[in-house]
């Protein structure tokens, strides 16, 4: 047996807790505790400038008088581009794309993205998209190339994300729902059928025998089911428009379904022509303006040629500035053709919209749910809308999950 001494752990200081506790209170603080827990030097200073700039400077209602400003951006696109430098050096790129954000809302920069040298310095996410999107039809041409250069960036970057899920939850719902009992061999569903035919178990044999098949219908390349999305373009829907856009150009691409994109706000776009490119499509959008859900929904419905086989998508917050009523009829009207309708208030991550709570109330005594969904989620929905599935029941347990 050993007789060294067992080795020892060099414990830190008794203080460097009490230390670290310290300078994390600073930077949560800001300046004005530089007096009780000292200054913020090396990097923590730096960082501690990054976020002065925006969050110690004097916002759109803010007022100067009484509060010590310590930094600011001010209106210099220099100073601008060096900040949102730094802030890509210091910051994960979650946090990067929550300060961008904060500072076009909080110091009125939109004006500034629509200069090519800042539009290069920024983090490319969906809220920014959105922003630029907004400028569409104030962008000077010089600046809509680097603007293009964002947008596809973040499309590149969310088609990655829900492409493959996409494509996999349709094509899986397409084909369950095309299942019959006197499949060819070929196309034998095994596991379902020996799920269905467990109680033909023979003990003797150590087999099932089946007196029942399950399989799919042959495959096809025909169209299965129409799908028509219809996005309401106001101010407040902004990441939905992208999330929407994005989507119909992967639905549009399956050739088992035929994909049609409507946007909206007091008048109707059809964007279905220009679906092959998704960078177009949301160029195609403007954002801003009032809103005319029945006008949409009344041209959507000449789109839709096969009731039974088709699924309507309205993405919209339900503030209506149209005929409230005649929209409710003609939601009505094609639940009853067999059309399966799927009303979502918000395409997003951005958590609980603000919507009609009214309409919303009015559309679900019709049948309709309208609810609030994640682009992780929303291939799981159209493959339930495909199958036909309870859509209130899918609803209730996204509610839950959220």
């Amino acid at each position: 047996m050993s007789s060294e001494p067992a080795p020892t752990h060099q414990s830190a200081p008794a203080h460097e807790p009490a230390r670290e506790r310290a300078r994390r209170w600073r930077m949560v603080l800001g300046g004005p505790a530089e007096e009780a827990l000292g200054k913020a030097e090396g990097r923590d200073g730096q960082m501690d400038a990054a976020m002065a700039a925006l969050y110690d400077s004097a916002g759109p209602g803010d007022s100067e008088a009484g509060s010590k400003r310590s930094a600011g951006l001010g209106g210099s696109a220099p100073k601008v581009a060096r900040w949102l430098g730094d802030i890509r050096k210091y910051f994960p790129s979650t946090v990067v794309q929550v300060m961008q954000s904060d500072a076009i809302e909080r110091l009125d920069l939109t004006r500034l993205l629509l200069e090519p040298e800042m539009l290069a310095a920024v983090e490319p996410d969906v809220h920014l998209v959105g922003t630029l999107l907004s400028l569409n039809r104030v962008m000077p041409a010089k600046t809509k190339e680097a603007a293009r250069a964002v947008v596809r960036t973040v499309v590149e970057q969310l088609e990655k994300r829900i492409s493959q899920k996409t494509r996999a939850a349709v094509s899986g719902a397409l084909n369950r729902a095309s299942r019959i009992n006197r499949p060819r061999h070929a196309d034998i569903d095994w596991d379902r059928t020996i799920r269905a035919n467990l109680k033909h178990y023979q003990a003797s044999l150590g087999t099932v025998i089946p007196e029942r098949l399950v399989g799919y219908g042959r495959r096809t390349t025909a169209v299965q089911r129409d799908v028509v999305l219809c996005v309401d373009q106001s101010g407040s829907m902004a990441s939905s428009v992208v999330f929407s856009g994005v989507f119909a150009a992967v639905l549009a691409s399956m050739r088992s379904l035929r994909t049609s994109l409507v946007v909206f706000d007091t008048a109707v776009v059809d964007l279905t022509e220009q679906l092959s490119d998704p960078v177009e499509v949301l160029f195609g959008t403007q954002l801003g303006g009032g809103t005319d859900i029945n006008r949409a929904i009344a041209y959507s419905q000449q789109l839709i040629t096969r009731p039974r086989d088709s699924i309507f998508v309205l993405i919209s917050d339900l503030y209506e500035g149209g005929v409230r009523e005649q929209m409710l009829r003609r939601v009505a009207e094609m639940t009853a053709a067999g059309v399966q309708v799927v009303v979502l208030l918000a395409l997003s991550d951005e958590g609980a919209p603000a919507y009609d709570h009214e309409n919303a109330a009015a559309l679900a005594a019709l049948g309709v749910p309208a609810f609030a969904c994640t682009p992780d989620a929303f291939p799981d929905l159209m493959a339930a809308a495909i199958e036909r599935r309870d859509l209130m029941a899918f609803a209730e347990r996204l509610e839950t999950a959220g």
